[in-house]
């Protein structure tokens, strides 16, 4: 009762209703705090356990509170639309990109008509939260004080960048900011970004050892992304995982019969239409087949933290066509923009597969079709593995490229309902005995039993084949005898595919340099070193510190040529850089290194580090301070083992910042047997041991024992406690 009367206090401080209000609301914080139970392992991963699924989402929103409330704040912040009141003026645009899509009137009516047992889990997530607020009276959230159960319907997609993304802010700015300039080179795709997404791969039975599929659950994000836990209920909730910060399900995971890997689709899913628009006595029309039909508006107000502190607000008249929200112009037409926007499916497919207990079943929530971004690799204890596309997948025209802008007043390019899930490219325990994914197409994903690309609309997958891909068919094609160890040592292996196909043309460049070149003399060593080179990485090569440099350098001088010649980088880096800009791209790597370290010999470990020293979202490094070697690279080479790494402000170094993020590997035997690392450690409080405690096994590729059971627990509890004790 004491707490209750705390609680009602701190809530009538902080502007609640009323006090009456603010009690009920304690009281019934309480009661669902004694329905669950966190236990925190010695590696500070909670295992939460509540009476019913709800108290579960309780507990595992609480948790997730307490490691890390900032990130969950901020991807809220970011899914509703309200950085700007938080960073003031810069973040307007990309709040009003948001609110084009997310509007608390139609999420707080979808709420209203959501299922029940779907409420009831919206109902219990918020009030975690804000329990967490109001027995941890020094933190101060920057935008949101009081959590919403319909603001869980903002953000219902566990990808780090969702379809949204997709709409350029320069754009944006441009049209609804009446100002003229074009897209930036981020924009255009000139400027490298480490390859988003995953890997997953999938063993039949029949490839191990023992007779039990496997599994691996590689996402690569930001470091930080996700937290990992598990979360139980007596209702059947068994799910342990990767979560995406302030969701309520495991994004990537496994419960005690199948497992799930997902991973960013090349599949387009979404498409801009240019729509033909007229004005008239002032109200705008669009042409859609021999008519003219009015274009939609709507007033969007961005609220934004001024100069001084104070709030104010920028409002703006939107447009939109049956497509979607206009969101820019191009070559005098309006581009209006269509993707997935179904949330209450989209977050019932996402939590009700995590409760899944078969490959039938699974498939079963898929037809909810409201999974636009991920491919998904699965395996279950029955033994069976499988490959899903994307299952939100429109039905087109493909006569149309879909990739660029189609002619909107042409009914023929409307999106024409969604495909059936046994339409899409689609693998189910194929004789190989198994399957993968690296972001790359589908048609390769078992080898020669992939489903093939002349048997789908081109829109399918707009990726085509990676590196990984390449290094993955490597490492499984008939390989045998399977175990968790093999399976981590695949994901770590340190074969690089890229420069096992770039290499050789630069040799072939060097050899065929005449003598009396000045270059042939000053990279007579450099070339010595990689003719020789294996092509692995490891922490002491000297071999991968040249082969990146080089091809950093040679990427950032051949992107925009390859761009608008149509071709990946790969191939015009291969096939179309002409000798001079190989030589002339490694002796400027030998210079950068030799100017930033004192020697072009320098062990990669010296270069590529992780640094974890602050939780902030955006953090900064410096030479000066602990970090560690890190021996894998950028998966652009074709590392699976992922790190994305660059030089900052002020240092020689590199530093990551993305890539591995979790790694998990699954036997579905009788009883699970899992292995797993994160990226640093599981808290966001620098104080905490667990803030960097997993940071040297997460380097080295050292998984440590996942403990799924409780009986796994015993032994390895560092507490065990109610929320708010």
């Amino acid at each position: 009762m004491r707490l209750i009367g705390i609680l009602a206090l701190l809530f009538v401080a902080a502007g609640a209703p009323s006090q009456a209000l603010a009690a009920v609301d304690a009281a019934r914080w309480k009661q669902e705090a004694q329905q669950v139970r966190i236990v925190r392992d010695d590696w500070g991963i909670a295992h939460v356990h509540g009476r019913t699924d709800a108290d579960a989402v309780f507990g595992m929103a609480y948790a997730q509170a307490e490691d890390d409330f900032n990130r969950v704040e901020t991807n809220y912040i970011t899914a509703l639309g309200r950085n700007a009141e938080a960073d003031g003026e810069k973040a307007i645009y990309s709040d009003l990109r948001q609110k084009l899509f997310i509007d608390p009137q139609v999420l707080k009516a979808d709420y209203a008509k959501s299922p029940a047992w779907l409420k009831a889990l919206m109902n219990a997530w918020a009030d975690g939260l804000n329990y967490y607020l109001a027995t941890h009276p020094g933190v101060t959230p920057r935008v949101i004080k009081r959590f919403e159960p319909w603001m869980a319907l903002s953000f219902t997609e566990g990808s780090i960048g969702g379809d949204i993304e997709r709409v350029p802010l320069s754009q944006l700015e441009a049209f609804y900011g009446k100002r003229q300039f074009g897209m930036t080179d981020n924009e255009r795709g000139f400027v490298f970004h480490e390859p988003g997404g995953s890997n997953g791969i999938a063993i039949a039975p029949a490839d191990t050892r023992d007779g039990h599929a496997l599994l691996l659950i590689n996402p690569h994000t930001s470091f930080f992304f996700r937290s990992e836990l598990q979360m139980t209920s007596d209702e059947g909730l068994n799910a342990y995982g990767a979560v995406t910060w302030g969701q309520f399900f495991v994004y990537q995971g496994f419960n005690q019969h199948v497992g799930w890997m997902h991973t960013s689709t090349g599949a387009d899913a979404v498409d801009e239409f240019a729509e033909t628009v007229s004005q008239k006595n002032g109200k705008f029309t669009y042409r859609y087949g021999a008519k003219e039909r009015p274009v939609g508006v709507k007033i969007v107000k961005v609220f934004y933290r001024t100069a001084g502190g104070g709030m104010a607000v920028k409002s703006f008249t939107t447009y939109s066509t049956h497509h979607g929200p206009i969101i820019r112009e191009e070559g005098g037409k309006w581009i209006a923009i269509a993707l997935m926007n179904q949330p209450v499916a989209a977050l019932e497919q996402s939590y009700l597969r995590t409760k899944t207990g078969d490959y039938a079943s699974y498939m079963k929530v898929a037809e909810l079709r409201a999974n636009s971004s991920n491919n998904t690799v699965f395996a279950d204890d029955k033994g069976e593995i499988a490959y899903l596309h994307p299952q939100f997948m429109p039905r087109r025209d493909d006569r149309f490229d879909y990739t660029k802008p189609v002619e909107g007043a042409d009914p023929a390019t409307d999106w024409k309902g969604l495909h059936a899930l046994d339409e899409l490219p689609h693998l189910l325990n194929p004789p190989n005995g198994w399957i993968f994914n690296t972001n790359d197409w589908p048609y390769s994903a078992a080898g020669p039993y992939s489903p093939k690309r002349k048997d789908y609309p081109k829109y399918m997958d707009t990726a085509g084949e990676n590196p990984r891909g390449v290094h993955a068919t490597r490492l499984l094609t008939d390989n045998k005898d399977w175990t968790l160890e093999s399976l981590i040592a695949a994901a770590f292996d340190p074969y690089l595919p890229a420069f096992a196909r770039l290499i050789p043309g630069l040799v072939q460049a060097y050899d065929a340099m005449p003598a009396g070149d000045p270059l042939k003399a000053r990279l007579k060593d450099q070339i010595a070193l990689l003719r020789e080179w294996d092509f692995k990485w490891s922490d002491h090569s000297l071999a991968t510190s040249l082969a990146v440099f080089w091809g950093d350098t040679l990427w950032d001088e051949t992107t925009r040529a390859a761009k608008e010649a149509g071709v990946n980088s790969y191939d015009y880096m291969a096939d179309r850089a002409t000798p001079a800009q190989k030589l002339q791209a490694l002796a400027e790597a030998s210079d950068r290194l030799e100017k930033d370290f004192g020697n072009w010999r320098t062990p990669w470990g010296d270069i590529n580090r992780f640094q974890r020293v602050s939780d902030a979202v955006d953090p900064t490094f410096g030479d000066d301070r602990p970090s560690i070697p890190v021996p894998f690279t950028s998966s652009r080479w074709g590392s699976l083992a992922s790190f994305g790494a660059h030089r900052y402000p002020g240092t020689r170094r590199y530093y990551g910042t993305s890539g591995n993020s979790f790694v998990a590997v699954v036997e579905f035997a009788p009883k699970i047997r899992a292995l797993a690392v994160t990226a640093g450690g599981e808290s966001g409080d620098p104080k905490s041991p667990h803030f960097d405690d997993e940071a040297v096994r997460y380097a080295r590729g050292e998984l440590r024992p996942v403990y799924f059971y409780p009986s796994d627990l015993q032994g390895h509890i560092e507490r065990s406690y109610h929320p708010g004790e």
